[in-house]
């Protein structure tokens, strides 16, 4: 076998000669559509290609209303509002995921409270919630995180036990199922991000999926400057200045979608389901290779999750099966052998380079108290800190837009690796 490539070796894949599959994704279809909201002249404001896309989206989360945001920031963010949670308040979050889940709450005056995950899933721990709940406690929010799912059918009975609300943190699941249920269908509401990374994205957006009709309603005033829709969200027909004009608004603001974004998600989502499968198939695939190896774990795929979705492909690393080699030296080994960034999972959110809320003193310091809880440092995460610092490998989930040679390759990178490891140390 070659010299390691990170020692001056040949990489095992060559991307000038043979590419991993280009992410985003896109063609004819999509150059179709943006000139025609071009030549439209109807560049924003529930067009056509907005309302066109949220009557898709919805049909395939299998909800009742799915409505367009500018980011999957702000989709947790008026989800919040819209269950009328704030100063007072407590929101349960998991301690691996976007700075974002933790960020919005502590924007509508809410208390995040951030427990630790389970080390097979990277998810938020069930028993870690009900530890967590005080009287206080008013939504869950489970992030579904790289590629897998949440315990939905704990964390359903934690909620009706004690009567709370579930948001879905959805940005990493466009598609996945639970018991033959699509992610953002199974909570009180959903959250989705159409950010570059994902695997549905038009550079940036988002959009919130519900099955409750006042709950619609207050998302999609929420969105669009506090103005109440008229009539039914998805039936195919409202259009511009179809709004009640009763006084009856809400404060917010303009969180709306282009029709530019709207144009390109439509022909995405027409895509997603054969990229699903796709990424399904390989990520099986290796994952079965992977686990052949000393000291690989892949992430576990609970039986009751019905249809996966990768966001990225992510695997437990252990040192002690490679002589202790440190997982950033493995990392950068692996980097160097298939030519793509290879990273470890989020930072956990106490220790997390942009989750500070204490540098906004002028907006988030409500009092004494608030300020104390809200202070990321105090927060012991040591599941999170193990996967983050010892453990965690992620590679775009774009390696398993290709085919099996290319999971052959991946793992014969890890192999080459092993056999290697004594050059590294």
């Amino acid at each position: 076998m070659e010299k390691l490539a990170i020692l001056g070796g040949p990489p095992m894949r060559d991307t000038v000669k043979n590419p991993w599959p280009k992410w985003p994704v896109w063609g004819k279809e999509e150059e179709v559509a943006l000139l025609e909201v071009l030549n439209s002249g109807v560049w924003s404001y529930n067009g056509p290609k907005e309302t066109e896309f949220n009557k898709r989206f919805a049909e395939f989360t299998g909800t009742d209303y799915s409505i367009c945001t500018v980011n999957g920031t702000v989709t947790l963010q008026i989800a919040l509002e819209a269950l009328e949670i704030g100063l007072g308040d407590e929101v349960i979050i998991p301690g691996l995921t976007w700075q974002a889940t933790a960020a919005t709450v502590i924007d509508v005056n809410a208390t995040p409270v951030i427990v630790d995950v389970l080390e097979d899933t990277w998810c938020i721990d069930p028993e870690a919630i009900k530890k967590a709940i005080t009287p206080k406690t008013k939504a869950i929010v489970p992030v579904h995180l790289y590629g897998a799912f949440a315990d939905m059918d704990a964390i359903l009975k934690i909620a009706k036990e004690h009567d709370l609300y579930i948001i879905e943190d959805c940005a990493h699941k466009h598609g996945g199922e639970w018991k033959g249920k699509k992610a953002g269908s199974i909570g009180d509401i959903g959250s989705f991000s159409f950010q570059l990374s994902k695997h549905l994205t038009a550079g940036e957006g988002g959009a919130v999926t519900t099955n409750n009709p006042k709950l619609a309603e207050r998302l999609d005033a929420l969105r669009n400057c506090g103005r109440r829709p008229k009539g039914s969200l998805n039936s195919g027909d409202k259009g511009i200045g179809d709004y009640g004009d009763d006084g009856n608004f809400l404060q917010s603001g303009n969180l709306r979608i282009t029709e530019f974004q709207a144009a390109i998600l439509l022909e995405g989502l027409k895509r997603l389901p054969d990229q699903n499968r796709n990424r399904d198939d390989n990520g099986a695939y290796l994952n079965d290779l992977l686990s052949k190896i000393p000291g690989l774990t892949p992430l576990k795929r609970d039986i009751r999750e019905t249809k996966k979705a990768y966001f990225n492909f992510a695997f437990r690393y252990d040192k002690k099966a490679f002589k202790d080699l440190p997982i950033s030296r493995f990392r950068e080994a692996l980097q160097a052998e298939l030519n793509i960034v290879v990273d470890a999972c989020y930072e956990p959110l106490n220790n997390c380079s942009l989750y500070v809320p204490h540098t906004k003193p002028a907006r988030h310091k409500l009092n004494d108290a608030y300020w104390s809880a809200i202070d990321p440092k105090k927060i012991s995460l040591p599941v999170c800190e193990r996967l983050f610092e010892h453990e965690s490998v992620c590679l775009h989930h774009k390696i398993l837009m290709g085919d099996k040679s290319d999971m052959d390759l991946i793992a014969d990178a890890i192999e080459k690796i092993y056999q290697h490891v004594d050059d590294l140390m």
